[in-house]
């Protein structure tokens, strides 16, 4: 659905959404690396680029750390994918030779469409401040380190396959 550093700055936005107090609280990027079981310098290069893009605030120094520039419901997840992906507005077609919207769509046309339209509505419609609420109202804590279980529920991630194409 979305690339590794958009996936890891969610991450990283949504710790700092679960302690959203109005802005007092500041978290380093060291503490949210390890809350979130991510690499330090990956998430200090992610907070940089959330701040260039004004969805995070950072403070030097002692005491300092990041905080959401702005309640986490006036946040959405679709703010987060704009700064580290490309909008994909291409009319090429994926079935091959063509361009969508040029006679006959292809088979897979109207599907795609379809994903693509629900993809685009579920960001945008999903705030940060879902993270907040399950975090402080309902006590909901994240697993760090945890193996799979056998019957774990089915993941919405791509598996990682290595094969070449030939």
């Amino acid at each position: 659905m979305y690339g590794k550093s958009t996936e890891n700055a969610i991450a990283a936005m949504s710790r700092l959404a679960e302690v959203w107090d109005g802005g007092k609280t500041l978290l380093s990027a060291s503490q949210i690396a390890e809350n979130r079981n991510l690499q330090k310098p990956f998430v200090s290069k992610i907070l940089s680029n959330l701040a260039q893009a004004g969805l995070v605030q950072g403070t030097r120094g002692p005491g300092g750390g990041f905080k959401l520039s702005k309640d986490p419901v006036d946040i959405s997840l679709h703010d987060v994918y704009l700064v580290f992906e490309r909008e994909n507005e291409s009319s090429n077609c994926p079935f091959g030779g063509g361009v969508c919207g040029v006679g006959e769509p292809c088979v897979l046309h109207d599907r795609l469409v379809e994903m693509q339209d629900a993809k685009r509505t579920f960001l945008e419609v999903t705030n940060f401040d879902q993270f907040r609420i399950a975090f402080q109202e309902h006590g909901h804590r994240p697993a760090v380190n945890v193996e799979s279980p056998e019957d774990s529920r089915k993941s919405y991630r791509a598996r990682e396959t290595h094969s070449s194409l030939e």
